[in-house]
């Protein structure tokens, strides 16, 4: 999905945006400044410690040849359906 931009108008958020969100969703509008200054998500201490250790994880893996070739496994998926 594409991210929604709003205008602050008079104190108000103004969004004319066509979308195709089920009606009565809720969504969550944050400032861009914000997520900036957040380091950009909204990850905690422990979720992006995890998150280090599976990149790190991955990267051993490609350095001990322990991967898969993307076109490999895409079309192994597909096989599936």
């Amino acid at each position: 999905m594409q991210a929604l931009k709003a205008r602050v108008e008079n104190g108000r958020l103004k969004l004319d945006e066509p979308t195709d969100l089920p009606e009565g969703q809720l969504i969550e509008l944050v400032p861009l400044d914000e997520v900036f200054l957040n380091g950009g998500d909204d990850l905690d201490d422990e979720e992006r410690a995890a998150l280090h250790e599976s990149i790190r994880e991955g990267i051993e893996d490609m350095e001990a040849g322990r991967t898969v070739d993307a076109k490999t496994a895409i079309a192994a998926l597909r096989s599936r359906l």
